[in-house]
């Protein structure tokens, strides 16, 4: 009995450590695959090469041809098989499960069998995947889009934010690669939607535009919006055309009451050219108010009531002194101003 105990055991262990060049041998004519093993779960225990490799193009060879669908935002795109390169050897993924069988250890009597799943013998282009992945995402990304504060002569208006949004197009194509991989997988892949949101939403572009000035120099006419509504038009004077006020997109920079007036050293300044001329004197044509706008043009009362509604000024916007008052109440530091 003891001899008998020590001849089965040795033949367990001469089965146990099968040298590993058995394992690189080619397949034995009629040579059966071991039991306990599977190739992509399916089982091909007791088959040869041949019939493993049938069974298994049975079972996947079409599936392998489909390729796969990535859904995001309600978008699909399709990378199929064909344009992926990817390739299924059968054979070789018989073989595979012979020589992982042939690994396998014999159960000691009473214990269960080994088992082992080997994967199938795909291969596709690495490259392929990586450029629909990122072509997949180029479709799809789109830039934050801020809010902004649109500002015509006539009319003041805030256009809508919008967020952006991407996908992570490695994270993507390793999905895919995997997929293709294994047939056992989705074919279906939802890719986490990355979205970013802008620096600037609407109410905060609205809190912006809360005081807007526009000057249309044509009509003579300075227009106040409040919170988006025109509240209040105004007639007013504007540069001659050999001194003429500026156009474009500015903002008031400074204001003062009784502003003194720093005379420009320019011919028709005369023999003021240069000095200063203090607030509420009657040689000081700012009357009242003045809103800094730039390089020395600004809004301000007049004495010259006759010159509202032309072209009579040296640049500035001059306005009567009720008006320059009143605006001037309304309007803070920093509100936008537009001539044109």
């Amino acid at each position: 009995m003891f001899a008998r105990r020590i001849l089965l055991l040795a033949g367990t262990l001469a089965l146990a450590c099968v040298p590993s060049t058995a394992v690189a041998q080619a397949p034995a004519p009629g040579e059966r695959i071991a039991p306990g093993v599977s190739a992509a779960g399916v089982p091909v225990s007791g088959l040869t090469v041949e019939e493993a490799a049938q069974r298994l193009a049975a079972t996947y060879g079409a599936r392998l041809k489909k390729g796969v669908s990535v859904t995001v935002a309600r978008r699909t795109t399709r990378l199929y098989a064909k344009q992926a390169k990817v390739k299924f050897d059968a054979v070789r993924s018989a073989k595979r499960a012979l020589y992982a069988g042939r690994k396998l250890a014999v159960p000691a009597p009473g214990a269960a069998p080994a088992v082992v799943d080997v994967p199938l013998a795909i291969s596709y282009s690495k490259s392929a995947v990586r450029r629909f992945a990122r072509r997949a995402d180029r479709r799809l990304s789109r830039a934050p889009r801020d809010a902004k504060v649109r500002i015509t002569l006539r009319r003041v208006r805030v256009t809508h934010s919008r967020t952006g949004r991407g996908i992570d197009h490695s994270a993507l194509a390793q999905q895919i690669m995997v997929a293709f991989g294994d047939p056992r997988l989705e074919r279906v892949i939802l890719p986490k939607l990355i979205v970013t949101k802008p620096r600037v939403n609407a109410s905060q572009a609205r809190r912006r535009a809360r005081t807007v000035i526009t000057i249309q120099q044509s009509t003579f006419t300075l227009r106040l919006f409040r919170n988006l509504k025109l509240r209040k038009r105004y007639r007013v004077a504007v540069g001659l055309p050999g001194y003429p006020t500026p156009r474009g997109r500015f903002s008031i920079v400074s204001k003062q009451v009784n502003p003194t007036w720093s005379v420009p050293n320019s011919p028709w300044a005369g023999e003021l050219a240069g000095t200063s001329v203090g607030g509420g004197s009657a040689s000081n044509p700012l009357k009242a108010r003045w809103m800094g706008i730039v390089n020395g043009v600004g809004i301000h009362g007049t004495g010259e009531s006759g010159s509202i509604g032309t072209r009579a000024s040296h640049g500035c916007i001059r306005m009567h002194v009720g008006d320059v008052i009143d605006l001037f109440n309304r309007v803070p530091i920093g509100a936008p101003v537009l001539i044109g």
